[in-house]
């Protein structure tokens, strides 16, 4: 066993309170610290990983070369609480023997679901029709008010054709969309049993009612929406991203829309997110949220459950099951 009765605990660094009972099975066998406020400074991050033999992170903190070399030499597992991982430098990880890992496969649904929420609401004019109300300026029942769209026949461009894109290609075509999608990889067998088709991205940009993103975030996906992809979409079409904020050009998405260069966008992501701009929120075509396309209870609990398990195993010398970086482990065998 990795521990043994006398040593001292291997420490753990919980950046967010957010793992509830979860946590409390980890300090059957560890020396659990939980930094107690919502957010959390890069100086009380450095200070508080020192000595950690695992650290639970969340998007927001940016576990780098310096955290790591904050934490020291028993650094195991960074387990991150998101299916993303950008904010974590997975080489520097690699190259100190540490494992990273993720949460994926939990949140599919969640997102998915989301992506359709956020085109029906946008195509039916909810979010309008709820300010209106809310406004005190509705006077009654009109044959004109608000006319939206409907969505039958309508084609949904999804870029990205991972676990998110290909639920969010299900639940389209279930609902009467025609689905075309971009991958860097044909998947010939899934477009013949859900009856979609492949496209260049420019051609689905051309040809798409709704573009929804489900790319991660790297330095070819960074801001692969710009003002030349905006321009090739419809007058009429509408931007979904529940992925990543910097893989859309905000600058050039909030002209877009002043512009009506397309007809609105449903954004979850924002290039920063502790800064959205009053010119975006500001918009009537777009409806905004706070990352919360995996807000769901069911997914939450799922994920909270895997990194305790990713943690638990790699610091138990157990491949945990959500490795991003599977070549520590081989190194670890070899």
């Amino acid at each position: 066993m990795w521990l043994n009765e006398g040593m001292e605990k291997p420490k753990i660094f919980v950046t967010h309170v957010f793992l509830g009972k979860f946590v409390e099975r980890l300090k059957e066998k560890y020396e659990v610290v939980v930094w107690p406020r919502r957010d959390i400074s890069r100086e009380e991050l450095l200070i508080g990983v020192k000595g950690s033999t695992g650290i639970i992170s969340l998007l927001t903190e940016k576990i780098d070369e310096e955290v790591m070399g904050s934490a020291g030499t028993q650094l195991k597992v960074i387990s991150n609480y998101a299916v993303g991982f950008d904010n974590i430098d997975v080489p520097a990880a690699t190259k100190r023997g540490v494992c990273v890992t993720n949460t994926p496969g939990v949140l599919t649904e969640s997102v998915a679901e989301e992506v359709l929420t956020l085109t029906l609401s946008l195509f039916r004019r909810i979010v309008e029709g709820d300010r209106l109300i809310r406004s005190g300026k509705y006077k009654g029942w009109e044959p004109d008010l608000l006319l939206g769209t409907g969505i039958k026949d309508k084609i949904m461009g999804i870029v990205g054709l991972g676990r998110i894109g290909r639920w969010t290609a299900r639940m389209a075509s279930a609902l009467g969309m025609k689905v075309i999608y971009f991958n860097r990889h044909r998947d010939e067998e899934f477009e013949e049993e859900y009856d979609v088709t492949y496209h260049t991205f420019d051609q689905l940009l051309e040809k798409s009612d709704v573009v929804s993103l489900s790319v991660p975030l790297t330095n070819e996906t960074r801001h692969m929406i710009g003002e030349k992809e905006l321009k090739l979409m419809k007058p009429t079409a509408l931007l979904i991203n529940t992925a990543r904020g910097p893989i859309v050009d905000q600058s050039c998405l909030i002209m877009a829309l002043k512009e009506k260069w397309i007809a609105g966008a449903g954004l979850d992501v924002f290039e920063d997110e502790m800064c959205i701009p009053v010119e975006l929120r500001s918009l009537s075509n777009t409806i905004l949220t706070p990352h919360t396309a995996s807000a769901t209870i069911e997914a939450r609990m799922a994920m909270a459950r895997i990194v305790v398990d990713n943690i638990d195993d790699a610091i138990e010398n157990k491949q945990p099951s959500c490795l991003v970086n599977p070549d520590v482990w081989q190194q670890k065998i070899d």
